[in-house]
């Protein structure tokens, strides 16, 4: 059997400290899936290497997500002009089109 050398599943442990997640707080065993109940609020946990611990509070999904993923609220400097709409053409997913009254000849 081809075994993992502790010290790789130990850097991939070490890796993950520090993780948030969202748990949505439901009554009972209630659906905790967040796309059920996007109002509910919400214990954000931090994975600890042993262990999820509490880190803080949400008031619903929209909050949670913002705290999860900061780097989404964020504008991405990478993200350039946005692009133009497709021009007139003839490729084949585009409607024919009309033949012009002056017999096709371009005016100029």
């Amino acid at each position: 059997m081809d075994d993992e050398p502790l010290k790789n599943w130990a850097e991939r442990r070490d890796a993950k400290i520090g993780r948030l997640r969202a748990v949505p707080v439901v009554p009972g065993d209630g659906p905790r899936a967040s796309h059920l109940n996007p109002d509910a609020p919400r214990a954000i946990e931090r994975w600890n290497g042993h262990t999820w611990e509490p880190h803080g509070f949400a008031a619903n999904l929209a909050e949670a997500k913002a705290i999860l993923y900061p780097e989404s609220n964020e504008p991405s400097p990478l993200q350039g002009p946005v692009p133009k709409p497709l021009g007139s053409g003839t490729g084949k997913h585009r409607k024919p089109q009309a033949p012009r009254s002056d017999g096709g000849r371009a005016q100029g």
